[in-house]
């Protein structure tokens, strides 16, 4: 058994610059960006499956957000997660124009997603933990304690395998293989 931190590192980070933000969005929004990346493949290999809660961490412009709610369907949740209010006025246009039900947006830093203990299925972070790099301990450790026993963490990253896993098992997740280029880790019992 884990013992509780009893006190982890949050900090108040400040969202990138909006000219930054709709960069990322011009090449996530880019239509040709699914040649080179099909979020359904992505996050089936994440390990999204129908019926999940699943906490995205960092979701921008919604690359991801609107396929993990297909994938999870009606019975499931997706919680789309960033620090930026850009982010959640493109989601929150992109869900409405889709129709899509199952999608709740949340305006804040990963480190304190002010959401239930052990309410999640699964967390995954695409591509963002290079950002996050100074409060990623914090970041664990929420994502510890929002994700049910047994729960899934998936990280895509270009960060060092063994570096990456060290750092997560520390905070109570076990490493559990990487699939397609993402490492998944099951929070600890």
């Amino acid at each position: 058994m884990l013992k509780k931190e009893s006190k982890v590192k949050r900090m108040n980070r400040k969202p990138e610059p909006k000219w930054a933000f709709k960069m990322m969005s011009l090449i996530h929004d880019n239509p040709l960006r699914r040649n080179f990346t099909d979020p359904y493949k992505t996050l089936k290999a994440a390990g999204l499956k129908p019926g999940q809660k699943v906490l995205e961490i960092g979701c921008g412009p919604g690359f991801f957000t609107i396929p993990a709610a297909k994938i999870v369907g009606e019975k499931g949740t997706v919680y789309a997660l960033d620090i930026h209010p850009l982010a959640m006025e493109s989601v929150q246009e992109k869900i409405r124009k889709e129709g899509i039900k199952n999608v709740k947006t949340i305006l804040a830093d990963a480190s304190q997603t002010h959401l239930p203990d052990q309410s999640m299925d699964l967390a995954f972070l695409f591509g963002i933990v290079h950002s996050i790099n100074e409060i990623l301990e914090a970041v664990m450790a929420e994502l510890y304690r929002v994700l049910k026993p047994g729960g899934i963490l998936s990280i895509k990253t270009h960060a060092s395998e063994k570096k990456l896993a060290e750092l997560i098992e520390r905070k109570g997740f076990i490493y559990s293989e990487n699939r397609e280029g993402i490492f998944l880790f099951k929070k600890r019992v």
